[in-house]
């Protein structure tokens, strides 16, 4: 049999085979995107223009500006068995994200700036992998606004991970249980800045009207050779009270060893109520104390209490209208003040915030 007659009669077989293939794949392949903006004004007017403190604000972070918080643009395909998403990221946001990132060779906040997920996954079962930079299991706050009650984030969000990279374990033990394990580099870091790595846990609970996760983290986040272990549990609670009520409240603990000095702790405690008004407009309502007893996560030792009420519409399936106030006092001068000519800016206990944002994603 010649070349030709053999190729001409294996083609339509291989097609055959490989055709029902194509489909199924492409059908688990998703584009997604967005563009949240906001307009944020600061009732400090501070100097610098800037909101929050420093390494925080990853939402509203400019004052008195009409900007891009977070642009999106990724592709993502279902792990049956195997998948991966890849999400960058542009804006205000995302700039502040990585800032923590270690400066070494092949590694830091320029090589990583674009990046919100990069990560590999494998289902089978009741178990599922993933590998690479993923979205952190503690918290109830999402890196994404349109994903939260609110449009600016607490404190404890802002001071805990929105991502991390390492290779995560779920186990399903039903529909509602279920029970994860992580190999991390590190706390919100892709390089990592010691040799010691991290765990972290997660058992979850979903149900109907209640949801529960407690997640921990311990892992050695000292710096150049000096031992630092890191000691953290997360717990968060949301309840579906009625059909139009619901709440959620998380609790914060942690502690970390320090070389020469005694073991730096801090702890906090938020509350949340959203109420679905009606139809397409909801009020959240959120108080929160976020204690920092040796200033080791927001730079100086304060206890900051905030405050916000927000408004939200979502006119169509895909738009979502956040209007937001938000107070904030510290026990210390550390938000920015207004510009003084020459003189630096008198730092204040206090800043009050009045935000209107937009996300629309597909």
């Amino acid at each position: 049999m010649c070349a030709p007659e053999l190729a001409s009669r294996l083609l339509p077989l291989l097609l055959s085979q490989a055709s029902p293939e194509a489909p199924s794949a492409l059908s688990r392949l998703q584009v997604e995107g967005g563009v949240d903006a906001y307009y944020g004004y600061n009732l400090n007017r501070p100097g610098s223009d800037v909101n929050f403190l420093p390494g925080t604000g990853t939402t509203a972070r400019r004052h008195d500006e009409i900007t891009v918080n977070l642009a999106s643009l990724g592709v993502s395909l279902a792990p049956e068995p195997v998948g991966f998403r890849v999400l960058l990221g542009f804006g205000t946001g995302i700039d502040v994200l990585h800032r923590a990132e270690p400066e070494e060779d092949a590694t830091g906040p320029d090589v990583w700036r674009y990046v919100q997920q990069a990560s590999l996954s494998f289902a089978r079962g009741p178990l599922t992998l993933e590998a690479g930079i993923y979205p952190s299991h503690i918290g109830f706050e999402s890196f994404q606004s349109q994903l939260n009650w609110t449009y600016t984030r607490s404190w404890m969000g802002e001071f805990s991970p929105y991502y991390q990279t390492g290779l995560k374990g779920t186990w399903r033990f039903d529909e509602r249980w279920s029970a994860q394990l992580h190999l991390l580099n590190g706390w919100q870091t892709i390089g990592d800045n010691n040799d010691g790595k991290a765990l972290g846990t997660q058992v979850a609970y979903a149900g109907d009207r209640l949801s529960a996760a407690f997640n921990t983290f311990v892992g050695d986040e000292g710096a150049d050779g000096d031992e630092g272990l890191r000691l953290f549990a997360d717990t968060v609670v949301t309840l579906k009270v009625t059909d139009a009520v619901s709440i959620a409240g998380s609790a914060d603990l942690g502690r970390q060893a320090r070389p020469g000095a005694s073991a730096a702790l801090w702890y906090a405690a938020g509350a949340n109520v959203r109420v679905q008004v009606a139809g397409p407009v909801a009020m959240t309502a959120r108080a929160e104390v976020y204690r920092d007893r040796d200033g080791l996560l927001s730079g100086t030792a304060q206890t900051l209490v905030e405050g916000t009420l927000t408004l939200e519409v979502k006119p169509a399936e895909h738009l979502v209208l956040k209007a937001e106030a938000r107070h904030d006092h510290s026990t210390q001068n550390v938000f920015d003040g207004p510009a003084r000519g020459t003189q630096p800016p008198l730092p204040r206990q206090h800043q009050t915030l009045f935000v209107v944002g937009a996300a629309a994603t597909f």
